[in-house]
């Protein structure tokens, strides 16, 4: 059975850098580091109680924009690592909770956020475990990752979770490929403790795949 890991949703998009009506807003960027600080710096023995006091102050972001997408994003994929980091059955429950925010949001405007919607519900779906447990699917979750892909080919998470997908099929050298784009991008010159963590975790998984190719 598949386990439902802390870095479930090392999901902090890219896309999230980029204006909006919402890109400025305090809320938004006091999540943004909030976020990769506790996913990258934290110790591990103190993430759960850091991403569960962060789920709470991203839900009360999405109710004071229930009109708007991004809230709602936020809100699926900090829930989503508290998830991860929580672990366990109980864990199952919040992801269907975070899936459920990313279909509503994908409802509203699938194409924020540098198809983070897609992205993400494709992560959730081959990371998760399947019926009769929970939700996890591997078909759906290619279908997912290639839509994130599609929307933003050069996307840090589109290409890292799309490698993960194919390490995880052991497709190695699918994987290899997106690992390898993954340290190639740029960094985001907003988001440093993201960008370096990001591709840490790409490293880690390409060394890890050219292993398994041999």
């Amino acid at each position: 059975m598949k386990n439902i890991v802390w870095a479930i949703c090392g999901l902090f998009f890219v896309g999230l850098a980029q204006a909006s009506e919402l890109g400025s807003s305090s809320a938004l960027v006091q999540l943004q580091h909030e976020w990769a600080h506790i996913n990258y710096e934290v110790p591990d023995k103190q993430k759960e109680e850091a991403f569960k006091a962060l789920v709470a102050k991203a839900h009360a972001w999405s109710i004071k924009y229930a009109d708007k997408p991004e809230p709602l994003v936020w809100e699926a994929i900090i829930k989503s690592t508290y998830a991860g980091a929580k672990g366990g059955f109980g864990a199952l429950s919040l992801m269907e909770e975070a899936r459920d925010l990313l279909l509503k949001a994908e409802k509203i405007d699938a194409t924020i956020l540098n198809g983070a919607i897609y992205t993400s519900l494709g992560s959730f779906y081959y990371m998760t475990p399947g019926w009769p447990i929970g939700f996890g699917d591997d078909d759906t979750a290619l279908e997912y990752l290639n839509k994130g892909l599609r929307i933003a080919p050069n996307d840090m998470d589109a290409n890292y979770f799309a490698g993960d997908y194919w390490f995880e099929e052991k497709e190695y050298k699918k994987a290899v490929e997106y690992f390898q784009k993954v340290i190639d991008l740029p960094d985001v010159e907003t988001r440093p403790v993201y960008s370096k963590g990001r591709k840490v975790e790409a490293a880690v998984k390409l060394k890890k795949a050219q292993k398994r190719m041999h």
